[in-house]
């Protein structure tokens, strides 16, 4: 499919980004994004709040500030009482609040499966836009939120998550990558992105493709939860984490001394996931202190090189790359 090309749009169709941006002026642009899903969390309020924090990250991923939004609803009406839609709104309404976002309406259709979401607008310069590509040879890559959420929530579904590990994975996918993209705006951040359905290694993929390097990334580095593990090797895995596997293996090069279910981490879709934050290595170790002196777990979790093969590459624990 074509589309006609606007010289005003900096970010669009024709590429795989987290949200839209359109310029306005020379001084200003919005970004625009939508995401919905169905309920992950039996708890309705919490449910709202993750659904709106996943929503707002796109905003954040593309260096914008998001202003405003619009509630998006299927709900099962005559099956589901109408107190649990609003549970919901009350959740999503409350990250909204925390992120500084005024809710400017909605639209709800009667559906047999619940979802929610958000349709989002943000502001950016122009000149500030960050996109999932532009990633240098030399670059550093930065993550600031654990993996394993899909593992985790698959553990649940099957009545077989234990209680630290479900509130651990709640309160960082309820957690707005707001504060994260602050600090970013400080740092020569060349490319950007959020962890979700794709895993670690589809968005890395995604940020290496065509801009010939490779990206090795340092297993021993990687922030997980710690009991992913421990259900990746009961089996407990989401169908997503097969299809990201299998979509992205040609690109995939795991080392020798690198366990399986690093693998299985690395692919796991992640709801709600923290931002991939690519830069400079010489402002690296003074992004991540000041990252982590505001409480967000990030870590520098490996390395691009100049590499027209375009792999992701895991390093086994204490590989220096």
């Amino acid at each position: 499919m074509t589309f006609d090309r606007d010289p005003n749009l900096i970010v669009g169709l024709d590429r795989s980004d987290d949200a839209g941006v359109y310029r306005l002026t020379d001084e200003l642009a919005i970004v625009q994004t939508v995401d919905f899903f169905t309920p992950i969390v039996d708890d309705p309020f919490t449910f709202g709040q993750i659904a709106a924090v996943n929503s707002l990250s796109d905003v954040y991923a593309m260096g914008g500030t998001p202003i405003c939004a619009m509630n998006i609803v299927g709900f099962p009406i005559d099956t589901m009482d109408i107190s649990v839609l609003q549970e919901i709104l009350a959740g999503g309404l409350d990250k909204m609040k925390e992120a500084g976002v005024t809710l400017v309406g909605g639209h709800s259709v009667t559906d047999p499966e619940l979802k929610y979401g958000l349709s989002v607008t943000g502001t950016v310069h122009p000149n500030r836009v960050l996109t999932n590509r532009g990633i240098r040879g030399g670059d550093r890559l930065v993550l600031t939120k654990p993996l394993g959420t899909g593992i985790v929530n698959t553990a649940v579904k099957a009545e077989l998550a234990e209680r630290s590990a479900i509130e651990s994975v709640i309160e960082s996918m309820s957690t707005l990558n707001r504060y994260a993209a602050k600090i970013m705006r400080d740092f020569p951040v060349t490319a950007c992105t959020d962890v979700t359905g794709f895993g670690l290694l589809g968005h890395i993929r995604e940020m290496i493709e065509g801009g010939g390097v490779s990206v090795h990334i340092d297993v021993g580095k990687l922030p997980y939860f710690p009991q992913a593990v421990t259900y990746a090797e009961m089996g407990l895995l989401p169908e997503g984490l097969h299809r990201n596997e299998k979509h992205w293996k040609e690109s995939l090069v795991v080392e020798s001394g690198v366990e399986r279910h690093m693998v299985d981490i690395v692919c796991d879709p992640q709801t709600s996931g923290g931002l991939l934050i690519a830069l400079d290595e010489n402002s690296t170790a003074q992004m991540v202190s000041r990252l982590r002196a505001k409480g967000i777990p990030a870590v520098d979790v490996g390395s691009a090189v100049v590499d027209d093969g375009e792999k992701v590459i895991l390093n086994a624990p204490g590989a220096h790359r």
